[in-house]
């Protein structure tokens, strides 16, 4: 039976009170990481690699409409546990991986991290580095695995096998501190989860979408998914086909960006111009809070129109020359300028971040006791605390042992401390602050791990690639929260994970091996790496040789000025004490602070798309209503240029297969 549209939004009202928890993982569940494993994470590697774009929200909807769909007709209904549970799957095998830190994120799977070390190894920014790169991380330069561009070499062994002994070993880890801290801020300190009761509640509604009646957020989804796969096939179809039938590539606008740093070389010297092409930032933009995009756009502006003029002006930006396209000029300007300066913006954002922090524990010091004697929600799949603690701290002592094997020249108690004594307190702030806000910002402290290593008296480069525990599980306690909203049973998420990571590690094995045998990666045929892992490459070496001990430590002294770094102090006190005078938002600070060594490319088109939706798309369809809408629009868009990616990757695969057999 049909609901009344006007009852629309109760439609969004939680899972009735009276229903039992339940299981959400079943046969169903592993149908859908199967589905994703085989059929979406090749769309999502080949997405990264052209575009820069992940396929998270597309990957999720996919899966999630597909079986809703099979469901349908097959007279079946989606319980609200198993939507959770199937959203998870999704995003979970898509997102899982890459190499964290470096910049130079991937998605599909672990084996991505891999791809990055394996160009890093061999990029020339890494010369004079790579002879210190262990083979634990990467077989050296010059091997027959790397040559070859095969997984399937002696040389891989060691890397592999710590590659999957760190993701089961992670993995433990956030469960296990992920549900202590549920326990800590859910059922002792009651906050709110803002943001876990909108996504339970979009997995109640998707539930009963699997009746006959779809509802408006598959009007929504529909729209976006359109303008997904429109854009997609201009974007990335046709230099995709014609680059197979073609002798050249045909490409309609250069991916992922319009360089204009070099024609406006005259007007403005060291300053980086461009326009990001990709009309899934406008839809970010959407998305994004307003002032943060503003701020962020304003600062990204000022710094490249007005500033960087000024510093080469006086000679402080000496390292840029005429001629140098946006990446060249942004190395030359971080490491003449930039560098030092966003170190000293970070202090002071996370000297307030954490007195934010303080200030909201103090004042609800009193709820801790409050409510710490209710009992646990009956089927809920609870364990004691002490057990969770102890698994954690037996994975911890596991990481803090692995690191001494790997290095033991490295000093044990830097390990020991950050995954005893900094995980836990940084993983509660995050918890806390997205149980509070529904947003884990707001408490950071920057370069930590880069500052430790380098007073650390540590020498070498061993220790940059090592499974530091240095970890933020806060979001896992979200994660607890939703499950337990939509009444699904804990364990379901225990055995989600075992099945996620042993389909995640083939399949990512699987497609990373067949596509990085067809070619070289990064390459022409895969433009945004090709522009910007040169970029990363820069950072990740120049941190990495800070430590070694020929003429590392007088190249970081050369770097990081001290009294740039106080600049950036004291500016952004300033800003932030004008924006406080003016009585505007503090998150035009954060957007400022954020925006200064950003990329002005992909922030124009924020910037288009917040302004759009402030002023005609909130004024048409009014704040709440647009503010419900644009997330789905974005996730419709995703998957629109999922299927387009998916689209593309499976036609260069045959083709490429084709070739090579054939020749």
């Amino acid at each position: 039976m049909a609901e009344d549209p006007k009852k629309e939004p109760e439609r969004l009202q939680l899972i009735p009170d009276d229903l039992n928890f339940e299981p959400g993982f079943n046969i169903k569940t592993l149908w859908a990481a199967l589905f994703v494993g085989f059929i979406m994470l090749p769309g999502a590697i080949y997405l990264g690699l052209v575009t820069g774009q992940s396929m998270a929200g597309g990957a999720e909807w996919v899966t999630l409409i597909l079986f809703i769909e099979i469901a349908k007709r097959s007279f079946v209904r989606l319980r609200p546990q198993e939507v959770i549970i199937l959203y998870w799957v999704a995003g979970g095998l898509v997102m899982m991986g890459g190499k964290l830190g470096t910049g130079a994120e991937l998605f599909g799977g672990p084996f991505g991290g891999l791809i990055w070390d394996q160009y890093l190894i061999q990029s020339p920014q890494a010369d004079g580095l790579h002879q210190y790169i262990p083979d634990w991380v990467v077989p050296p330069r010059g091997s027959p695995a790397l040559d070859g561009r095969s997984f399937l070499h002696p040389d891989w062994i060691k890397p592999i096998a710590l590659l999957l002994t760190v993701i089961v070993m992670m993995k433990i880890n956030s469960l296990s501190l992920g549900y202590v801290l549920f326990r800590i801020t859910n059922d002792i300190e009651r906050l709110p989860y803002p943001m876990a009761t909108v996504q339970a509640g979009g997995a109640t509604a998707l539930a009963e979408s699997s009746g006959p009646r779809e509802g408006w957020r598959w009007e929504v989804f529909s729209i976006g998914a359109f303008i997904g796969v429109i854009w997609g096939l201009f974007y990335v179809v046709i230099p995709t086909v014609s680059g197979i039938f073609l002798t050249e590539t045909v490409t309609i606008l250069p991916i992922p960006f319009i360089d204009l740093t070099i024609s406006l070389k005259e007007m403005l010297p060291a300053g980086i111009m461009g326009i990001g092409t990709d009309i899934g930032h406008v839809m970010v933009g959407f998305v994004l809070p307003f002032w943060i995009v503003v701020g962020s756009f304003a600062a990204a502006f000022l710094v490249n129109i007005v500033i960087n003029p000024v510093l080469y002006s006086f000679e402080i930006l000496h390292t840029w020359e005429p001629g140098m396209s946006a990446i060249p000029t942004q190395i030359a300007n971080s490491f003449d300028f930039w560098l030092s300066f966003s170190i000293g913006g970070a202090i002071l954002v996370a000297v307030m971040g954490f007195a934010m922090v303080g200030q909201t524990m103090w004042r609800l010091r009193g709820a801790k006791r409050a409510s710490a004697k209710e009992e646990l929600p009956e089927g809920r799949g609870d364990i004691p605390i002490p057990t969770a603690l102890g698994v954690w701290a037996v994975s911890t002592v596991g990481f803090i042992l692995l690191v001494w094997w790997l290095i033991p020249s490295f000093p044990w108690w830097i390990s020991a401390f950050f995954g005893f004594v900094w995980t836990p307190i940084y993983s509660y702030i995050g918890a806390r602050m997205i149980g509070l806000t529904g947003s884990p910002q707001g408490a950071s402290f920057p370069y930590l791990r880069e500052g430790s290593f380098y007073l650390s008296g540590y020498q070498g480069a061993a220790v940059w690639f090592a499974p530091i525990p240095l970890f933020n599980w806060g979001f896992e306690a979200a994660v607890f929260k939703q499950l337990e909203l939509t009444r699904t049973h804990f364990g379901s998420i225990v055995k989600l994970a075992v099945v996620a990571l042993l389909i995640m590690f083939v399949c990512s094995f699987i497609f990373w091996s067949f596509i990085w045998k067809l070619g070289p990666i990064p390459s022409s045929a895969y433009p945004y790496v090709q522009k910007f892992w040169p970029f990363h490459a820069t950072m990740q070496a120049f941190w990495a040789k800070s430590t070694l001990a020929e003429g590392g430590n007088e190249l970081i002294k050369t770097i990081i000025r001290w009294e740039y770094v106080l600049t950036g102090v004291v500016g952004s006190a300033g800003m932030l004490g004008v924006l406080s005078l003016l009585k505007w938002p503090v998150a035009l600070f954060y957007g400022f602070i954020g925006g200064v060594g950003a990329w002005p490319h992909f922030l124009l088109p924020n910037f288009i798309g917040a302004m759009l939706g402030r002023y005609h798309f909130q004024k048409r369809f009014g704040a709440e209503r647009w503010r419900a809408y644009t997330p789905i629009l974005l996730a419709g868009y995703s998957c629109g240029m999922g299927l387009v990616g998916m689209s593309s990757i499976a036609l260069a695969l045959i083709s490429k297969a084709v070739s090579s057999i054939v020749f």
